[in-house]
């Protein structure tokens, strides 16, 4: 009997994570950002990484539904604290339930979270600022290891800054995913801009991204 495939897009961590045509906003926890936490920076620093454990789990038990973790930061070895901090996540239910987002503008960290992290997680991110070639290698190593990625409106000229070019590259990257990476649709989204809030549940700042 063959099961009909659904549309959906589907991530996981320990739990599965559907997003649909009726998803709306998806509750990204930042705080295990380093640019986005001074807090989070100083503890990865300090290689006080129970405690920065704990900043994922308040997170999750606010209502993240998926955990962003950036090391990008010349304070850190950015490619080593990714790996050292997934394997620990892993080791935490109670965290690791939730989808990853691999978030960094540094491939070489991106690569090595890809090889560690646990589920399904999500690559934050990818466009084709440096050109056609290095997007589509990149595309078919996220590919490879089954994750979702997240493209940005960039292109080699620069940001999409009016909705035309947004549709341009947007497109342009939907072909190449397509018809050059043999990419499922299911798999990747574009993003072109973010909404930013100060309180979430009174305890942790929160960005919701809206894929397009």
């Amino acid at each position: 009997m063959k099961i009909k495939q659904t549309k959906y897009m589907k991530l996981s961590g320990l739990e599965p994570l559907v997003l649909s045509e009726n998803t709306n906003f998806i509750n990204v926890g930042e705080r295990t950002n380093v640019a986005g936490s001074r807090k989070f920076l100083r503890l990865i620093n300090e290689e006080k990484f129970d405690e920065a454990l704990d900043i994922a789990r308040h997170q999750v038990d606010g209502g993240a539904q998926i955990i962003d973790i950036n090391m990008d930061d010349g304070l850190i070895d950015g490619k080593a604290s990714m790996v050292r901090f997934l394997n620990l996540i892993a080791a935490e239910p109670d965290i690791c339930r939730v989808p990853i987002m691999i978030d960094s503008s540094k491939w070489e960290i991106i690569n090595a979270g890809l090889q560690v992290v646990q589920g399904k997680c999500v690559v934050n991110s990818i466009s084709l600022k440096e050109g056609e070639e290095n997007f589509i290698w990149q595309a078919k190593q996220i590919k490879r290891y089954g994750a979702a990625v997240i493209v940005m409106a960039f292109d080699e000229v620069g940001q999409a800054d009016t909705y035309q070019r947004r549709i341009e590259i947007a497109e342009r990257s939907y072909r190449v995913l397509v018809d050059k990476v043999g990419v499922s649709f299911r798999r990747y989204y574009f993003r072109f801009k973010y909404i930013s809030g100060s309180n979430w549940n009174g305890r942790t700042p929160k960005k919701c991204y809206r894929f397009y």
